[in-house]
């Protein structure tokens, strides 16, 4: 793992084994990438619940309970489906708080509306509505990737009241 996840996910740890927070991710287009960075952290464990790896739109339905009509209306790469990978992840582990991620990382599958590269991102904690955002990163497919990867790990930072990117 290169420096700077492993820097952020240590950071990571560090603020939520001060709020005594676990965490959960759930990950279409990452594919588990947020999960193997902080699980390459040391110690991981006392603040890392679980994983969902859920890529195509039946393991969201199945896995995380986003509804079949969510996606057919806004589709997989958007906000109010993230919104509810959220929900699907903390209803599904004994973590605290909860990162989603879905995009379109490339080379193919953008339009004009979701170009390669628009990436949604969901964060919140048990209790609270879910905060979510839309993004566009460059380059390739794994730059895309990287770059929400780093992009998520701050937003959760921040949310467990590290020092990390403020939140939107």
């Amino acid at each position: 793992m290169d420096a700077e996840l492993a820097a952020l996910s240590r950071r990571l740890g560090e603020a939520l084994l001060a709020r005594r927070w676990k965490l959960a991710s759930a990950e279409s287009c990452t594919g588990g990438w947020i999960a193997e960075a902080v699980t390459a952290t040391a110690g991981s464990s006392e603040w890392f619940d679980r994983g969902f790896v859920t890529y195509s739109n039946d393991a969201k339905c199945e896995m995380l309970e986003v509804s079949p009509a969510t996606l057919a209306v806004h589709g997989a790469v958007s906000e109010a489906t993230v919104r509810e990978m959220v929900a699907g992840a903390l209803a599904h582990s004994r973590a605290d708080v909860a990162v989603a991620v879905s995009g379109v990382a490339g080379p193919s599958g953008g339009s004009a509306a979701k170009p390669v590269g628009t990436v949604c991102v969901g964060w919140g904690a048990c209790g609270h509505p879910p905060h979510v955002e839309t993004l566009l990163f460059t380059g390739d497919r794994e730059a895309v990737r990287r770059q929400t990867v780093a992009h998520a790990l701050g937003r959760l930072i921040a949310l467990a009241g590290g020092e990390g990117p403020p939140i939107a």
